[in-house]
């Protein structure tokens, strides 16, 4: 028997939840992005060892883009060098939630944003966890310097345009399971009683 047409989901909005969409495709998509994120982050921060001296500079594009090689023990343009620990408990917090929140993921879009979130959390996290000098205290490696901004690695790159991804899903209204979040909230008055 044919479905109603009403019913049918709209092939325009790509990104709205359908009953055929299987969860775990789009756990698979979460965590291939996440495999590739990692592997690109740890190979580049790899050969950065392997070929630069620490704080050695290679200009790229002029003045504008350079490889510029350091071990950050803290955050962003080095805060909190005193506090790395800090930084490990809140990557590991970051994994463990997205982790989480993947079981809930109906959205192709949120799986992108969670898959990039996911990689960049767990790139810096392996640094923090194996990098010297002690578990758990590993400074990060960092590479990339662009001018009159921090020197970041490929992984702070992951989580930043994961969390520009997050911010612009938010603000649409769309929810992880790829709904309007308009339709969580519970009708109240002579609406909850219409059908």
């Amino acid at each position: 028997m044919d479905q109603d047409p009403a019913e049918r989901p709209d092939a325009a909005d790509a990104d709205a939840p359908t009953p055929g969409r299987a969860r775990p495709a789009l756990i698979a998509v979460s965590l291939a992005i996440a495999v590739l994120g990692v592997g690109l982050d740890q190979t580049t921060k790899a050969i950065v060892q392997s070929t630069m001296e620490l704080g050695e500079k290679i200009e790229v594009v002029g003045s504008i883009l350079s490889w510029h090689y350091i071990l950050n023990p803290g955050a962003a343009f080095s805060m909190g060098t005193s506090v790395t620990w800090i930084f490990t408990l809140v990557m590991a917090g970051v994994v463990i939630y997205v982790l989480t929140l993947l079981r809930k993921v109906r959205s192709r879009l949120w799986a992108v944003a969670l898959g990039g979130l996911l990689a960049g959390a767990t790139g810096n996290l392996i640094d923090r966890l194996f990098r010297e000098p002690s578990f758990g205290m590993g400074h990060v490696v960092d590479f990339i310097g662009v001018r009159n901004f921090a020197i970041f690695n490929v992984a702070d790159s992951f989580v930043v345009c994961s969390m520009i991804g997050i911010c612009l899903l938010l603000f649409r209204g769309i929810g992880v399971d790829g709904r309007p979040m308009d339709d969580k909230k519970p009708r109240q008055g002579k609406e909850a009683g219409t059908s």
